[in-house]
């Protein structure tokens, strides 16, 4: 008889991916995301494969919904100035607003998964360019409409701004206040002006 499921899947890597966020790859145990899940072992292997590929799934779902959707609704705007003091004006109210300081997933797996992890670090490079993409298309339509400075040059602005928001992330896990938080993302929108 073939296997069925019995649960919705993206219910599943939702709270897998908590899981995940929660504890970091390495620490999360197959008894945590089976606890975490609510499934057991054999319905957790069947719909997901490993613990790897479990996460490679969360990862994705967490970049789909959260990173790329978020640039969609920003890149919308067609205001560059107010895209780049929207994000991170948001990065730090998100950070701010989470009482457990789990930080971003994605700079999170960057630090957390080993170098040789090579489809994950693609992967987290891959979100990292696109980001940084982003900051450069503000910039150039910023200049290009004389809204932005026209000596900040676009490639060397968006891999300042890609640091400046790793900053926040990593400092919102807990060593950063909101003050420290919000002069980092006050600095990153005066590199724009």
């Amino acid at each position: 008889m073939p296997w069925e499921k019995s649960f919705d899947e993206e219910t599943a890597l939702e709270k897998a991916m908590q899981v995940f966020w929660d504890k970091g790859y390495e620490s999360a145990s197959i008894a945590d995301l089976i606890e975490g899940t609510g499934l057991n072992r054999g319905s957790l292997y069947n719909a997901f494969g490993g613990k790897r590929d479990l996460f490679l799934k969360t990862l994705t779902k967490y970049d789909r919904e959260t990173r790329q959707a978020w640039l969609a609704e920003l890149e919308a705007l067609d205001d560059p100035r107010q895209a780049l003091s929207r994000f991170f004006d948001g990065v730090v109210e998100q950070t701010i607003a989470d009482p457990d300081h789990k930080g971003c997933f994605l700079v999170n797996t960057s630090l957390e998964f080993p170098a040789h992890d090579e489809e994950v670090r693609q992967f987290v490079a891959k979100g990292l360019r696109e980001l940084e993409g982003f900051f450069r298309r503000c910039i150039e339509v910023g200049q290009a409409r004389g809204e932005i400075r026209a000596t900040l040059e676009p490639q060397v602005g968006a891999k300042t701004l890609v640091a400046l928001l790793v900053g926040i992330r990593v400092l919102g896990r807990g060593v950063g206040d909101e003050s420290t938080l919000q002069a980092v993302a006050d600095e990153a929108k005066r590199l724009i002006d």
